[in-house]
């Protein structure tokens, strides 16, 4: 940790500084697919009290985890061009402050979800923090190209945990969730590291494209696309949505087949490709779990007319 303490000249408000520290655009997609657990769990409107501080104390723990994250890449991060700007490697922010800010957000994220949720709800959100903000950066994002696939564990639990704030347990249905998200991680990810190739490889970081290599990661890419389009079939087989998710997943997960098969076959002639890939996967699973919610809420409409 650096024991700098000379911060340099900053032009804009230092909240927004932090605000960047706990990685927002990330953040607001895990808040919603928690969101979405929670509205998945009960037949019509979830808890009050479990949606508001739920959702608070799961945005302040992802959060806290981001900022910590901020704090461990800081070097890798002052190395490429995508993350040289960030705060600490800046000099907008110091260890010391950032650190220190990480741990009220989480002491804040446990104390709402202990003593205004429950405490599987506590214990599971924590787990989740240590597995991304440690285990993933601090050990996994550097010992093995198959990082993403085993420290996409705590990215795909927020389904989970919003499910276990209405209900306080852990059902079936949510560990579908998680197996969505669990399986769209991997493609998500490999498509920006293909991108950022020459970046991982410059700061030594084992990223899949840099150990194996590009075609290989396009093939991983394809063939895991294919296990999410067999697993985001599964709450229609299972009962848990019915033909208004089913009908949105058949034409979001053919358009995600899309772009993997033109990543496999075109990456070399469209350098564009990895990136489009990218930002697709992200709008495919808000779409996803947003027909999941609309799904959800149709089927209770048809039963009560």
């Amino acid at each position: 940790m650096s024991s700098d303490t000379h911060l340099q000249p900053n032009s804009r408000p230092v909240w927004r500084d932090y605000l960047e520290l706990t990685k927002p655009r990330v953040v607001l997609l895990i808040v919603f697919t928690a969101l979405v657990g929670m509205f998945l769990a009960v037949p019509g409107l979830p808890p009050l009290r479990a949606l508001v501080f739920g959702s608070l104390g799961i945005w302040l723990a992802a959060s806290s985890a981001a900022a910590v994250n901020h704090v461990i890449d800081q070097r890798i991060d002052s190395e490429m061009a995508r993350t040289r700007h960030r705060p600490l490697p800046e000099g907008k922010l110091d260890d010391v402050r950032a650190v220190i800010f990480s741990l009220v957000l989480g002491v804040l994220s446990m104390a709402l979800l202990i003593f205004w949720v429950n405490p599987l709800t506590a214990v599971l959100t924590f787990a989740s923090l240590i597995g991304y903000a440690i285990v993933y950066t601090l050990w996994l994002k550097r010992a093995t190209p198959q990082n993403i696939v085993i420290g996409g564990a705590a990215g795909a639990a927020p389904p989970v945990l919003g499910w276990t704030a209405v209900t306080n347990e852990v059902h079936a249905d949510a560990l579908l969730l998680f197996l969505i998200i669990f399986a769209w991680t991997p493609p998500h990810f490999w498509a920006l590291a293909i991108a950022r190739r020459d970046e991982y490889a410059k700061i030594g970081m084992p990223m899949l494209p840099v150990a194996y290599g590009v075609a290989l990661t396009r093939l991983h890419i394809l063939l895991y696309t294919i296990i999410l389009t067999l697993i985001t079939i599964m709450p229609l087989l299972t009962g848990m949505s019915g033909i208004v998710y089913g009908i949105a997943a058949l034409v979001l997960d053919a358009r995600f087949m899309w772009h993997a098969w033109r990543l496999y076959r075109d990456a070399e002639s469209d350098a564009a490709r990895p990136m489009r890939t990218f930002w697709w996967s992200i709008a495919y699973l808000g779409y996803l779990f947003g027909a999941l919610l609309i799904d959800h809420y149709t089927s209770l409409f048809l039963k009560l007319v």
